[in-house]
């Protein structure tokens, strides 16, 4: 009899502060989704910004998911230890031809003249693919996109279709400073670890096609997504670190962990009431078809 193969999630937080209920709340949708399932849960750190990064961060969010009682079964080695397997997908794409210097700067890159979705992302115009007479500096390296639409079925959000070539054009897989930048970073990751569901905020729902993009040419097959709602303040303000907004350095002081998680499961319509509710009771009745993929007000 066939059975079906167990799901691998992850979650991969970046260490630069407390986590906001944005970010616990992610957490919570992914661990719920692969644990309601007999899953497997992957730990990451995200840490290639080693400037706002710090292993006490790290150390600060381990805590903070153990008190939300969302265990993990592995965590693999933070990204900030990871060059040298990054350097091997980098020459890969180098040997597919696929890759070349970028010498754009920040302000000719957001140049009002430049094409522009109507959300006001830039899309590359491929300035350097033939650039003739580079200026004397180090460069960014971009991939080569192709002319193809690529089709997100995501658990939340449904179809989300996006046009490399038209919507996003070629981008950076490495930093002029030598630092690979999310794209490739997070394609490697989840490609060796073996996961198979990615469930994260919304505003990353945009990164998923250059992903499978990437995923295509390394061999690694596509995982499911599933990008969950934004939670906004009530003067719909997204939750950002920079503002503590309701950090779990401050909920912690007044608020059990099955409190929050029962506040945050009514506010995303899993559960009728505001009660609270371990990780562990919740997982028991998770569906997704409960859960919109539009904006929380909290």
């Amino acid at each position: 009899m066939d059975t079906q193969p167990t799901p691998i999630g992850r979650f991969a937080p970046t260490p630069s502060g407390r986590m906001h209920l944005g970010n616990v709340f992610a957490a919570l949708i992914g661990w719920l989704s692969v644990k309601s399932r007999g899953g497997f849960l992957v730990l990451r750190m995200e840490d290639l910004d080693t400037q706002r990064t710090s292993a006490a961060f790290a150390d600060i969010l381990r805590d903070d998911l153990r008190w939300l009682g969302l265990s993990w079964d592995e965590e693999t080695a933070p990204q900030s230890q990871r060059s040298a397997v990054y350097d091997r997908y980098f020459e890969k794409l180098r040997d597919l031809g696929l890759l070349y210097p970028c010498y754009c700067t920040r302000s000719q890159l957001h140049n009002v003249n430049a094409p522009h979705l109507s959300d006001g992302t830039y899309v590359y115009a491929g300035t350097c693919r033939n650039l003739q007479n580079p200026p004397n500096r180090l460069p960014a390296w971009r991939v080569m996109v192709p002319d193809k639409n690529y089709t997100v079925n995501d658990l939340c959000q449904g179809t989300f279709i996006q046009n490399l070539s038209t919507d996003c054009g070629d981008f950076v897989v490495r930093r002029a400073d030598g630092c690979y930048v999310y794209q490739l970073a997070v394609t490697v990751d989840d490609g060796e670890a073996g996961v198979t569901e990615v469930v994260r905020g919304m505003d990353l729902l945009g990164s998923a096609p250059r992903q499978m993009y990437l995923q295509e040419l390394f061999g690694f097959p596509h995982p499911q997504y599933g990008h969950v709602p934004m939670l906004l303040a009530p003067d719909g303000r997204r939750l950002s670190k920079r503002d503590r907004d309701l950090d779990l350095g401050e909920l912690r002081k007044w608020m059990k962990p099955e409190e929050l998680i029962g506040k945050l499961a009514f506010a995303a319509g899993l559960l009728e009431q505001n009660t609270p509710i371990s990780a562990k009771e919740l997982a028991t009745e998770f569906t997704w078809d409960k859960l919109s993929g539009e904006a929380i007000y909290l």
